[in-house]
């Protein structure tokens, strides 16, 4: 595949101060003056200032693209500063949004910056993506990315795709409407979320912070490249990048002609089922609060309290008294013969989803008196110890 036409005009004059600043780029004759002024141009829409928005919104800006926009509406936490370079320790509990657009400011004064300080979903989506000339989805779940694709392709506008998780990064770029007509979507690599509680996030897994900057810039080079008409993007191909071998493959993506036509906005929580109707069901009344737990502890009854989470973020912070069995060894079958059958079982993850999980499995095994905690862990600290870390 050659180069795809660029996506942007050129601005009418760079100023002698942007002339000074992109000097670099000016001197590379396949970007040059024509190109600077695409960059000047563009609109370009990052949804997320987190793990890979940081990044991508800071090379972004420094490239001279001419208008940033950004789509977030979470608060600045210091167990993001770990990867997420945009913000900083003074601005832990800041609106995101604010404190990205102060760090681009300070990097780049002459880049336009938007906020768009909302949770994206199908009644504002289209609204929001219409005024860009490209997207740059760097979300961490399934129904935002779903809701992102689809979005893009009833546009016609294209968008780079990036994930991340432990030490693996993907990339790719989707534009159903490409020039060279062969336009792909996610949907193409990927027709159906994973069944919940399959995949975890990068909250339950975890992620090494530098891969961030890793995939964050390859979603750069590929928005730098469609802005500008140069090079060969990675439409049509899905890059992996294994930051432990540090290796870099590609695999080609096709067009699935059995994927059905995107014709309309979809309820996207429900298609992605952030946690299983059986967990639901298992939940409906048989759920605590953490507050409820330690009643139950001060009250010397007697139960069995099971963590299910994994033995690294156990040993990050845990409730008192709590055996680990992690959800997955519930879930097949294989450690139902630790957990006591003569005294009510209460179970516990981080937030309440992988025990909700586990909960329905032990339900199905014939435990009655199962209960989980609605909140997990976190919610014990928030409800009953601040004292200890949240992770």
């Amino acid at each position: 595949m050659m180069a795809l036409p660029p996506l942007v005009e050129p601005a009418a004059e760079l100023t002698k101060e942007e002339v000074e600043r992109y000097s670099r780029h000016l001197i590379i004759p396949d970007v040059g003056m024509a190109g600077q002024k695409r960059l000047k141009n563009a609109k370009v829409l990052v949804v997320g200032a987190g793990g890979l928005g940081s990044p991508a919104l800071l090379y972004l800006a420094a490239a001279g693209v001419g208008t940033l926009g950004i789509v977030e509406f979470d608060e600045v936490d210091s167990s993001n500063l770990q990867r997420q370079i945009i913000h900083g320790q003074s601005d832990v509990g800041r609106p995101k949004a604010e404190s990205a657009r102060d760090s681009i400011k300070e990097a780049n004064p002459f880049v336009e910056v938007r906020l768009h300080q909302t949770r994206l979903d199908s009644s504002n989506v289209l609204d929001i993506f219409r005024d860009y000339d490209l997207i740059l989805d760097g979300t961490d779940n399934f129904a935002t990315r779903y809701l992102v694709n689809d979005a893009a392709v009833l546009l016609g506008k294209p968008y780079v795709w990036g994930s991340i998780f432990r030490f693996e990064g993907q990339a790719s770029v989707f534009w159903e409407d490409a020039p060279n007509g062969k336009g792909l979507n996610y949907r193409d690599l990927y027709p159906e979320p994973p069944p919940p509680g399959m995949v975890p996030s990068c909250a339950e897994g975890g992620v090494l912070g530098v891969l961030c900057a890793s995939i964050g810039s390859i979603m750069v080079n590929e928005a730098i490249k469609l802005i500008t008409g140069i090079g060969e993007p990675l439409l049509g191909r899905l890059m992996v990048y294994d930051a432990l071998e540090m290796s870099y493959r590609t695999v080609r993506i096709r067009k699935d002609p059995s994927t059905p036509k995107i014709t309309e906005l979809i309820d996207y929580d429900a298609f992605c089922g952030v946690v299983s109707e059986d967990a639901q069901h298992a939940a409906a009344g048989n759920t605590i609060t953490a507050m409820e737990l330690k009643e139950m502890m001060d009250a010397g009854k007697e139960f069995a309290l099971i963590d299910v989470r994994e033995q690294n973020e156990y040993e990050i912070v845990n409730i008192p008294g709590a055996v680990l069995i992690p959800k997955d060894r519930i879930l097949s079958g294989e450690a139902l013969a630790e957990i006591p059958q003569d005294k009510p079982v209460v179970l516990h993850c981080k937030s309440g989803a992988r025990s909700a999980e586990a909960l329905a499995a032990l339900q199905k095994a014939g435990f009655k008196d199962a209960v989980h905690v609605g909140g997990g862990v976190l919610g014990w600290i928030k409800q009953v110890d601040p004292s200890l870390p949240v992770y």
